[in-house]
């Protein structure tokens, strides 16, 4: 101060809200010791928005199970393996033969979908597994409806 008396009259700025030039909010802020740190003003929000976000993806995947979207895969291929149980149950050759017909049409279907590039189509690998299967089965079937020919004689 005795090197520089002029400084005496440097003062704080007035932060009353009447003051004749009033000090920026932030300033007032910072001077009455009431500002708040990154986290105290926005820890709510970085709390609040992965649970409301949680939430919205756990509502959006439950309508999505509830209206059945890309469940056209699981019912051809519960078709396809529930079929090995009528196959199993076929008195006839023609009961099997029309079977044989029912899964060359659904695969024809699903290739065809395949090569449009439809997602719902099934892939070609998971397709032959299940026909292969269904095949083997069809053959056993057929060997033992002739088997039962053999042992029954002809009345």
């Amino acid at each position: 101060m005795h090197a520089l008396p002029i400084l005496a009259q440097i003062t704080a700025a007035s932060t009353d809200a009447d003051a004749y030039i009033p000090a920026h909010p932030g300033a007032a802020a910072f001077y009455n010791g009431t500002q708040q740190s990154f986290l105290d003003e926005y820890s709510n929000m970085i709390y609040l928005t992965p649970m409301v976000l949680g939430a919205l993806v756990s509502i959006a995947a439950a309508a999505w199970k509830f209206l059945g979207v890309g469940e056209a895969k699981e019912r051809v291929l519960d078709s396809l393996y529930l079929m090995a149980r009528r196959i199993r149950s076929a008195d006839n050759e023609a009961a099997l033969s029309d079977m044989e017909d029912e899964i060359d049409a659904i695969l024809k279907t699903q290739l065809a979908k395949a090569a449009e590039g439809d997602e719902n189509a099934i892939d070609a690998g998971t397709l032959n597994l299940a026909a292969h299967r269904l095949e083997d089965l069809i053959h056993y079937r057929r060997a033992e409806l002739a088997m039962r020919q053999v042992r029954v004689p002809a009345a």
